[in-house]
């Protein structure tokens, strides 16, 4: 699997990264082992997770298999602070100083380890200042917590005043992105260029839907068909996306690949993208990503990307 530095840093990173949202949840042991094992395998190194993740299950099933099945040398573990989940699905953000503190140290005891590769706030705290996130930050690094650190979900211009504010570098900067949310094009992604920031798309394959599995229906398996992950998947199943999956289809028809196959290679040619994150609940899910490093030919590439102009 390729590998890409990410931004200015000495890290060197899969540009496919395997994200652990259903971990502890939808996606138990055996299965994560699966996942896990097959993914380190052909050469993919980045692992992504969060303490909301499976209610901290994910966590937990990480630190279970690094050590026990994989080596923890051969991962790039990255973990978030600043959002929590209640068992009723309420979302509260907090990314005050001692909050972000105590959560990356609860998470590096679920995941049986003293250091994360890459530590990131999940979401803007609208109730603390950027400054106290940066001073969060750099301690976080000075305490050997986190060797990088950067941000999840934040705007371009919070994303230029805290690497500003912070006295060691902002390593990366994550966001949706995929044919079918491409707003980081429009500030965030010439940000991370400019900054020497790396960036990471989560969601890559659209939340599922440029798989074309829901192309004609919702399978009952699907996570669309589920209770508690409707709400993420439902807003691309409109029609307004219609024609972007239908483009992706048609192309990976012509090329003789899975339609996954397109939409993730998509993403990955911008040149600000270090990697992008995707999501199965399965290995069997995750297997065709894995068949071998897919360059889209870029007139293909072009195509797609008038097809997804919104």
């Amino acid at each position: 699997m390729e590998h890409r530095r990410l931004g200015r840093t000495g890290l060197h990173l899969s540009a496919l990264g395997l994200g652990t949202m259903t971990w502890g949840s939808d996606t138990d042991e055996h299965e994560a082992k699966d996942l896990l094992t097959e993914f380190l395998d052909v050469g993919g190194s980045l692992l992504d997770t969060a303490p909301g993740y499976g209610q901290g299950g994910a966590e937990d099933l990480i630190g279970e298999l690094i050590g026990k099945v994989v080596d923890r040398r051969d991962v790039i573990l990255m973990t978030k602070g600043g959002v929590s989940v209640d068992r009723s699905g309420k979302v509260r953000l907090d990314a005050s100083r001692r909050t972000l503190i105590d959560s990356l140290d609860d998470s590096l005891q679920r995941l049986g380890t003293s250091t994360v590769d890459l530590f990131l706030v999940q979401a803007p705290d609208p109730y603390t200042e950027l400054d106290e996130v940066a001073g969060a930050l750099e301690h976080i690094v000075a305490s050997g917590r986190a060797h990088y650190v950067g941000l999840s979900n934040f705007a371009a211009w919070q994303v230029g005043y805290l690497a500003g504010a912070l006295s060691t570098p902002l390593a990366l900067v994550q966001s949706e992105y995929s044919l079918v949310h491409r707003a980081a094009e429009d500030e965030l992604l010439p940000a991370c260029q400019a900054l020497g920031a790396g960036f990471i798309g989560w969601a890559g394959l659209g939340r599922g839907v440029l798989t074309g599995k829901y192309r004609h229906t919702v399978p009952a398996d699907s996570r669309a068909a589920t209770a508690h992950l409707a709400a993420y998947v439902e807003p691309y199943l409109s029609q307004r996306y219609s024609g972007i999956i239908e483009a992706v289809a048609t192309a990976a028809q012509g090329l003789d690949v899975p339609p996954l196959q397109v939409a993730a290679a998509w993403a990955q040619a911008h040149e600000a993208v270090s990697s992008i994150l995707v999501g199965p609940r399965t290995a069997a899910q995750l297997r065709p990503l894995l068949a071998g490093d897919f360059e889209l030919p870029n007139q293909i590439r072009e195509a797609l990307s008038e097809a997804s102009e919104l």
